[in-house]
Order: structure tokens, then sequence, then C-alpha cells
């Protein structure tokens, strides 16, 4: 089932997420997750952007490897699903990058992070891994676990920044903005 986006504004995304017990059920939830992720034409979805405050996020960056002609190793591939992940380490040079969000759609911004991240999680059929990914791989993962940490990409915006933006947050949050997809407006009237 594909699921409107929550956009800016809703408190749902700044709240820490829940763990979800292990061995629940999570197929259902994680379908939903790839299908709103996929019609809404993202590389990654965390659950709190369906409007759930659970520790689950899932990522694709296969079509990145599409895109991309230096074809980053592994992208091809990369599509997975991980609940009540933990990141253990973020290390390595950090590089900046323009990132963007579906919860906050039609704004992009440099964002610096580390290269290499190492995460502990499980899959949909909770078997626990322990890996390390880097790159736009690394990327993707540490977006979206900020979303289950209550954290946004904006939030790593100097303040001269993110006072330029206010104006365009607030519509956000008022849905006064275009998107390609279905969105929950917090404040919309």
């Amino acid at each position: 089932m594909i699921h409107p986006i929550v956009v800016y504004g809703d408190p749902i995304l700044r709240q820490r997420a829940k763990d979800i017990e292990p061995g629940t059920d999570v197929s259902q939830l994680v379908t939903d997750l790839f299908e709103t992720m996929h019609a809404a034409q993202g590389i990654g979805l965390a659950a709190p952007q369906i409007g759930k405050s659970v520790r689950i996020f899932v990522a694709d960056g296969t079509a990145l490897h599409q895109d991309d002609e230096e074809n980053e190793p592994g992208m091809d591939t990369f599509k997975k699903v991980f609940i009540n992940p933990v990141i253990l380490d973020e290390d390595g040079e950090p590089w900046v990058f323009e990132e963007g969000c579906l919860s906050i759609p039609n704004i992009r911004e440099n964002i610096s992070r580390k290269a290499r991240v190492r995460i502990r999680y499980y899959d949909e059929n909770w078997n626990l891994h322990e890996e390390e990914f880097d790159g736009m791989k690394a990327r993707i993962i540490q977006h979206e676990y900020d979303h289950l940490e209550g954290k946004l990409f904006i939030d790593y915006l100097s303040p001269l920044k993110k006072r330029i933006l206010k104006g365009k947050l607030s519509d956000i949050s008022r849905g006064q903005v275009h998107t390609e997809y279905r969105i929950l407006a917090p404040l919309r009237k």
C-alpha cells in the first residue's frame, strides 16, 4: 500500500522511534515502505515518514547505479531493510553531497557526512547483521538512520541557512508545495 509521506512540521519526524519487538511480522510494513518509496522516486524511506514511529527503514540505491556513470561498486544490488539499526561507528573523510528528503520536498542542500559507517541491524527475516558501508550507501544509511533518531538533514545546516529556508519550510508544513506524490502536511487547512 502506498502511503502519503509525512512532511516537515509533523511532530513524528522529531521523535526517536521505538524498537520493534524481534520476531514481529514486518512483511506488510516492508512492502508498504518499498512501494511508497518507489512511488515517490526515493532511494530511502524510514517508517516515521509514513507516520509510524518504529525503528525500520528501507534503502534502494539501484536507481543510482543506472544514473551514475562511475557506478559506485555495489549500488546495483544495494536494496536492503534495516530493522532496529544501531550505528556502531562513522569514520573516514567527511564529504559534501547535495541531499534532499521526501519529507522536505523541493529543498536540496549540501550536507557533510563521514565516508564510512558500521551498522548492526536485523533484516526482514530477523537475521542479525553487522556490516560496513561506504560512499553513497553510507550516506543513505546515515540519512535514514537520522529519521529514526528524530533528526532531519536540515539540522546540519548553519543558522543563517535555516533562516533563509524558514519560509519554504513553513509552506511545506501547510501543504503549499508541489510534489509528484501524496503528502500529509501537519498544518494543512
